[in-house]
């Protein structure tokens, strides 16, 4: 379960839309919401977004802390702080993925990203 959920980042920071795309449910009812974006629905709106941002020129790296597992029977899902860095960025990203097993293998079926907001500085005051 964990090394589906390495393969999504791994496939991401690739930009391999192959890679990516062997790690989905391909049908109607997945879901993903990219932080910023609305919530893409159907395989064919989540395809079209790797297809954008991987044509991107910001190339991102990911860090992945606090990772924790769940899995209940045919279904697993994954909170995880995405800790990207690129050319022109650093952010951390509070995720969910969730996973099901189908024939053997896991498959994504829904990815949440949501932007942590910088902590504010501390005061000087005592």
């Amino acid at each position: 379960m964990l090394a589906t959920n390495r393969a999504f980042y791994d496939a991401f920071e690739a930009r391999d839309l192959d890679r990516m795309s062997d790690i989905w449910e391909h049908s109607d009812r997945v879901l993903c919401t990219h932080p910023g974006w609305a919530t893409l629905r159907g395989w064919g709106q989540i395809s079209a977004s790797w297809v954008a941002l991987f044509s991107g020129a910001q190339h991102l790296q990911f860090i992945l802390t606090d990772e924790r597992v769940r899995l209940r029977g045919p279904v697993a899902w994954v909170t995880v702080d995405e800790n990207l860095i690129g050319q022109q960025t650093g952010q951390t990203v509070a995720a969910l993925n969730l996973f099901h097993r189908v024939d053997g293998e896991w498959l994504l079926w829904c990815h949440h990203g949501s932007a942590v907001a910088p902590r504010p500085p501390r005061s000087a005051e005592p």
